[in-house]
């Protein structure tokens, strides 16, 4: 008996070696180059940084800055990168901080001035009275002073300083909070300089007082 073999019903496709008219081919090229230029954009993105300054440990104000105050950091910043230090630039020439740096603040150009051009200058206080747990560099305060009132005693206190800045204390830390004297430099504008050196001639008592708010 033989055994005849079916022959291809007519109009059945044969498989076809894909074209490169196919959308389907184009399509998987097109796919193929978005992800190589994704891959290829994040690694160009993690390498765009640049090496910018940030304080080495805390910078009151009006303290100098100089290179060995400071640390190198790698950062993206992007549009921002123009508005801090980069340490290509290296430090400006007798800078100061015009305001307080904590330790690894990136430090902005703004946050550096001269010291000819500072509005606020350090005057050393003594203070009697302990002073509040936790001052410190950048601390606020008010200051208030009361005068002898010739008779071994204090007229009543008046208000000196609003929210002055603290620009360093003492050493021994164990003073604060405890009896003696304390000594400790504030920031004073030049507008209110001739009441508090008047009033620490005329050997007023001075006190401290914190004030978070500052103002």
């Amino acid at each position: 008996m033989s055994v005849q073999t079916a022959a291809p019903a007519a109009g059945t496709s044969r498989l076809q070696k894909p074209s490169w008219k196919d959308p389907r081919l184009l399509l998987g090229l097109l796919l193929v180059c978005a992800s190589v230029a994704g891959v290829t954009a994040l690694v160009e993105a993690a390498d765009d940084t640049v090496e910018v300054y940030a304080a080495g440990t805390d910078l009151p104000a009006g303290s100098p800055v100089r290179a060995q105050d400071l640390r190198a950091v790698p950062v993206r910043l992007g549009d921002l990168q123009q508005n801090y230090l980069p340490v290509a630039d290296g430090v400006p020439r007798d800078a100061v901080a015009g305001v307080l740096l904590r330790e690894g603040e990136l430090v902005s150009r703004a946050s550096l001035g001269k010291a000819q051009a500072l509005d606020r200058k350090p005057v050393g206080l003594t203070v009697t009275d302990p002073l509040p747990a936790g001052l410190g560099p950048g601390s606020r305060v008010d200051v208030w002073a009361s005068a002898p009132d010739g008779r071994n005693g204090y007229l009543a206190p008046e208000q000196l300083l609003v929210a002055a800045e603290v620009f360093e204390t003492e050493a021994d830390a164990g003073v604060l909070g405890g009896g003696g004297e304390t000594r400790l430099l504030v920031l004073v504008e030049d507008s209110r300089m001739a009441r508090l050196l008047g009033a620490m001639a005329n050997q007023a008592r001075l006190t401290v007082v914190m004030n978070p708010a500052g103002s």
